[in-house]
C-alpha cells in the first residue's frame, strides 16, 4: 500500500489482497452511490474479484482519518475477449465503423469503477482518485461507461476532457442507456 495525503483525506494504492479485504466496504459504497437495490453487492462481488486478476489492474482508495473507505476507483488494460470490450466494439462498429472502434479499443485502460460515498461527493475526492489512478498508465487512451443523464460524475468527466465515444448504448442485460466516454492519456495537469 502506498499513500499520499490531500486535505483530511488519504489516498492509497491498494494491492489485490488489500482490495479483496476491503471488498464489502467498497461494494457498499458502490450500491449506495449508484442507488442499486439490496443484493446487488453479492451479484457484483465475483466480477470485481475477477477484475483484480486482469493485466494492468490498479486500484486507488480514499480513506478518512479512521481508515474508513470514502471512495474507490479501479481499472485495468482493456483487451479483446473481455465482455465490456466486445460490447463496446460491437456498438462502435455498428454506429461508427471499424476504424473508429480500432481507434479507441486498440490501446486503452478501462476505468471500470469509480465511486465516492454520497455524503463525501463534491469534495474533489472523485477527481483525486481518478487522477491518481491514471497517473503513469501506459495506455494511449482511457475509456469508461456511465449511465446517461446529468450527474456529478458527468461533470467530472467533462471537466477532465472526456469525449463522447458512443452515446445511448444499451449493454446486454441492462435496460438503461449508457454513454461510453474516452480521452487520450495522460490527463492534463490540474
Amino acid at each position: 500500500m502506498t499513500a499520499t495525503s490531500s486535505g483530511c483525506f488519504r489516498y492509497v494504492q491498494l494491492s489485490a489482497d488489500e482490495f479483496r479485504a476491503r471488498l464489502p466496504e467498497a461494494l457498499a459504497i458502490y450500491v449506495t452511490a449508484m442507488r442499486y437495490p439490496d443484493g446487488t453487492a453479492e451479484q457484483r462481488a465475483p466480477m470485481w474479484l475477477t477484475h483484480a486478476l486482469r493485466a494492468g489492474w490498479r486500484c486507488m482508495a480514499a480513506l478518512d482519518a479512521d481508515d474508513e473507505l470514502l471512495g474507490i476507483a479501479y481499472g485495468y488494460k482493456g483487451r479483446a475477449g473481455q465482455w465490456w470490450h466486445e460490447q463496446v466494439r460491437q456498438g462502435l462498429t455498428r454506429r461508427s465503423g471499424v476504424p473508429e472502434a480500432d481507434r479507441w479499443l486498440t490501446d486503452y485502460f478501462e476505468l471500470t469503477e469509480i465511486h465516492v460515498r454520497p455524503e463525501n461527493q463534491g469534495k474533489r475526492i472523485g477527481e483525486d482518485l481518478l487522477r491518481r489512478l491514471l497517473d503513469g498508465v501506459p495506455s494511449a487512451n482511457v475509456l469508461l461507461s456511465t449511465p446517461e443523464g446529468t450527474s456529478r460524475a458527468w461533470k467530472l468527466y467533462r471537466r477532465l476532457g472526456f469525449l463522447d465515444v458512443l452515446r445511448d448504448y444499451h449493454f446486454t442485460g441492462d435496460p438503461r442507456p449508457f454513454a461510453i466516454l474516452g480521452r487520450p492519456l495522460p490527463l492534463d495537469a490540474p
